[in-house]
């Protein structure tokens, strides 16, 4: 598969930090942008690389073709994720990481941010990454295996920063879900910051403002 497509949106200021963006199960990079216009950092030494994920059919949708890191087969929180269509986009988003790395950001000022799919995406492969990284948001999302961290996670030791944020009234993917992730992290003894807020399945400017309190905190000098 080919290098992803994305959007890069550069500091005032010479980057000396990145957040990896991404986009849910529908959407685009340029669909998830107005987030980072939102929260406001572009007097910041923060770049923003939003990746496009691959076109491919997703099962739950009558097979139609869409943007998506992985395929639905089902809704069952277990069965959800389609593990082969995650490790593809997986390497896809390391090298996007790896990029960013040899330009100079070091992989401790490198964060992974995403929104429903993008935030599965962003907990498993932040979670596997061998390389100290600033920290991981997860945003209306779960773990790809429900109850079960990815094989080769990293140890709670490397002090890797985690959020969790979701939707108390969430239609798409439960707040149990959510909380699920949350349960799961702590008893493998990650420290998590999590927050709900009054929300179905989307983003509200309050979680936007957590988000920005977070990001400045883990990449701010």
């Amino acid at each position: 598969m080919n290098k992803l497509s994305k959007i890069i949106i550069e500091p005032r200021q010479p980057a000396e930090a990145c957040v990896i963006l991404m986009h849910g199960l529908g959407d685009s990079a340029a669909g998830i942008r107005p987030v980072v216009d939102a929260l406001n950092l572009q007097d910041s030494s923060i770049r923003f690389v939003l990746p496009d994920a691959p076109m491919r059919p997703i099962t739950i949708n009558q097979g139609m073709t869409m943007r998506g890191w992985y395929d639905i087969q089902q809704m069952a929180l277990t069965e959800r994720a389609d593990v082969g269509g995650i490790t593809v986009s997986e390497n896809l988003i390391v090298e996007l990481m790896d990029e960013q790395i040899a330009e100079g950001i070091t992989s401790q000022k490198l964060a992974l941010v995403g929104f429903s799919q993008g935030g599965v995406m962003a907990l498993h492969t932040g979670l596997r990454y061998q390389q100290p990284l600033a920290g991981l948001v997860g945003m209306s999302c779960y773990l790809p295996q429900g109850d079960t961290l990815p094989t080769d996670t990293v140890q709670p030791s490397s002090n890797l920063n985690v959020a969790l944020y979701h939707g108390r009234y969430d239609p798409v993917v439960p707040l149990a879900a959510g909380q699920m992730a949350r349960k799961t992290l702590v008893a493998a003894g990650f420290a998590v910051d999590w927050s709900v807020y009054d929300m179905e399945h989307n983003i509200v400017a309050e979680e936007i403002g957590r988000l920005r309190h977070c990001l400045l905190r883990w990449l701010a000098d």
